[in-house]
């Protein structure tokens, strides 16, 4: 018959931290102040922008689907 050691038969148990919360958030604050945020300006010109590629994207697929859907009615009659 194997013995099992002691060793063998511990789990690796999870050390806890104590501040693990607190420095979580200093380092998040941290890296947050790193971000460089647009103006206000900036962020309205770069909105109008996906505004006006989304409304362009829409009417092109919704061309394609009318182009598509009436090739498939005549071919299938």
């Amino acid at each position: 018959m194997v013995e099992k050691t002691a060793k063998s038969t511990k789990t690796v148990e999870k050390v806890k931290q104590p501040g693990r919360i607190g420095r979580w958030w200093r380092e998040t604050i941290g890296e947050l102040n790193k971000v460089s945020w647009p103006t206000p300006h900036d962020a309205w010109r770069l909105t109008k922008i996906v505004l006006m590629v989304m409304v362009v994207m829409s009417l092109v697929l919704g061309l394609l689907d009318f182009v598509f859907s009436s090739v498939i009615r005549l071919v299938l009659g």
